[in-house]
């Protein structure tokens, strides 16, 4: 299935202002309120379901030139148009 973009930003940033953006992400699914991004001339609003599919992966990308590589975390929510969440596949997750 094709992907399309329908928002995209990074730029570096000090570790508390990723914190609170992740808490106001946060604050958003547990009032179950949509979700809005925006930055520029570009937003987008979103309302996840009551059960998304949550993703959490850690990489290690090794660049062709043998420079550095590049850690990433990567949290995702995914689901269907029609609202409904993906299946379970993974045991139970926890952060420490």
């Amino acid at each position: 299935m094709p992907e399309e973009v329908l928002f995209k930003t990074e730029r570096r940033m000090n570790r508390n202002d990723v914190a609170s953006y992740l808490r106001t992400v946060a604050e958003k699914l547990e009032s179950g309120d949509s979700i809005m991004l925006s930055a520029g001339d570009q937003s987008v609003t979103l309302d996840p379901p009551a059960q998304p599919t949550f993703e959490v992966k850690a990489e290690h990308e090794t660049p062709s030139s043998g420079g550095p590589g590049e850690l990433s975390i990567e949290f995702e929510l995914e689901w269907d148009e029609d609202g409904a969440g993906g299946s379970e596949t993974d045991a139970s997750l926890e952060i420490q």
